[in-house]
């Protein structure tokens, strides 16, 4: 009975620590783990998607990789020790042979894989550009998509008003069944386009989660309107693309790369030497010990690497020739981007200053004389959907604007600032 007891003992002490450990894990899980309900500006988000992208977390693999080829590069050739064994004179013999590098190869071969980390670096800043410019499109695109289901939302509250209003008139006999009828029928679209523009709220944020590496349907409470970012001039654009354009830095990471290789291709073609000395005996009776010396180059006879030469010195000039075309591409971006976004400026500033505020009265007097038995329900109906459309064209003249603006950062390859 005492066994069985202290066993029992410590079968729940056992436990009971068990259970303290898990609740301490759990604890300290959930206060590492961001809480992604909260409120997420546009640069919040970008800053958590630069942390846990998956694409970025993967181009970051590359940095490692060069790095060791720096070290391949720097390696020098191995000696060769040799044995040999013969009938004649000396018999036996030890040999070794220190191969010797000419014309700097070993110095051009680590510039040139210098060349390549700053390829990867710049690899890397390109993609993380890309990621911001995603994200920015996809959390717009959230907000667009948050509003499309307030603005269905609304018509269907200003439909199932006219739907009561109907009712109303049909059953005081002002107006024919049909009135309620089509009243119904438009609240029934009402709620069908609500039901769409909730899934496309829901698609739009699983999109952007992915970006920001988390589950798909993590919460959501953006906070940045569509108008409030700035628009940049075409001279601050321009400069700024010349300064941190990711393609244009990529591109003369590469030059400088494919620079680094014309000048590996021209070491190669100066021959190399070599430098051997060995340990002779067995060679009575003119001697028992002895030593050998000797020296060899490289002749050029089957390879000489001139068309190697040829062949970096082509594909440098070819490089240098597409940067040139990434510049007019870049500036042609820039000015496109910049028109369509200053269009959009101005459609939003009429649409909030002019256009919403006549939609919304527009609304309510048709809604009051619908009421009052002064126009029918078809006029009813026609300026319920005007108002839905205006409110549609402003909500895609600010998603025109972001959309631009995406345009505009991808072209300069940077940050907007």
């Amino acid at each position: 009975m005492f066994r069985y007891q202290q066993r029992a003992n410590i079968t729940s002490a056992i436990a009971g620590a068990l259970l303290v450990l898990a609740i301490a894990t759990t604890a300290e899980a959930q206060s590492q783990t961001p809480s992604a309900a909260g409120p997420l500006t546009l640069a919040g988000a970008i800053d958590r998607a630069l942390a846990a992208n998956p694409s970025i977390t993967a181009a970051k693999l590359q940095r490692p990789i060069d790095i060791a080829g720096v070290g391949v590069a720097g390696e020098r050739p191995n000696p060769e020790l040799a044995y040999e064994a013969s009938k004649e004179t000396p018999r036996q013999s030890i040999t070794a042979t220190f191969p010797i590098e000419l014309g700097g190869k070993r110095s051009r071969r680590i510039d040139l894989a210098n060349a390549t980390v700053a390829v990867g670096d710049a690899e890397l800043a390109r993609v993380t550009a890309e990621v911001r410019n995603d994200v920015r499109r996809a959390y717009f695109e959230v907000v667009a998509a948050d509003a499309r289901v307030q603005i269905a939302d609304d018509v269907r509250v200003l439909a199932l008003r006219a739907r009561d209003a109907a009712r109303a008139r049909v059953n005081a006999g002002d107006v024919p069944q049909s009135d309620l009828t089509q009243s119904e029928l438009v609240l029934a679209n009402g709620e069908n386009d609500l039901s769409a523009a909730h899934g496309e709220a829901a698609a739009a944020r699983a999109e952007l989660n992915a970006l920001l590496g988390q589950p798909a349907d993590t919460p959501l409470s953006l906070t940045d309107a569509l108008a409030a970012s700035p628009l940049p001039s075409s001279a601050d654009a321009l400069a700024q693309a010349t300064r941190g354009n990711g393609e244009l830095q990529v591109i003369d990471r590469r030059i400088a790369e494919q620079t680094a290789k014309v000048d590996l291709s021209k070491a190669l073609t100066r021959p190399d030497m070599s430098a051997g000395g060995g340990f002779v005996y067995d060679a009575e009776p003119e001697f028992r010990y002895g030593w050998r010396v000797s020296f060899g180059v490289t002749l050029p006879v089957f390879t000489t690497h001139k068309q190697a030469v040829t062949f970096e010195a082509g594909t440098l000039a070819r490089l240098q020739a597409e940067r040139a075309v990434v510049l007019a591409r870049i500036g042609g971006g820039i000015g496109a981007a910049l028109a369509r976004a200053t269009a959009a400026r101005d459609r939003i500033t009429r649409y909030d200053t002019t256009i919403l505020p006549l939609a919304i009265e527009s609304e309510r007097q048709a809604q009051v004389a619908y009421n009052a038995g002064q126009i029918g329900l078809p006029a009813l109906i026609q300026a319920l959907q005007l108002a839905r459309d205006t409110r549609q064209r402003g909500l895609d003249a600010g998603l025109d604007y972001q959309r631009a603006l995406a345009d505009l950062e991808r072209a300069i390859g940077a940050p907007i600032r």
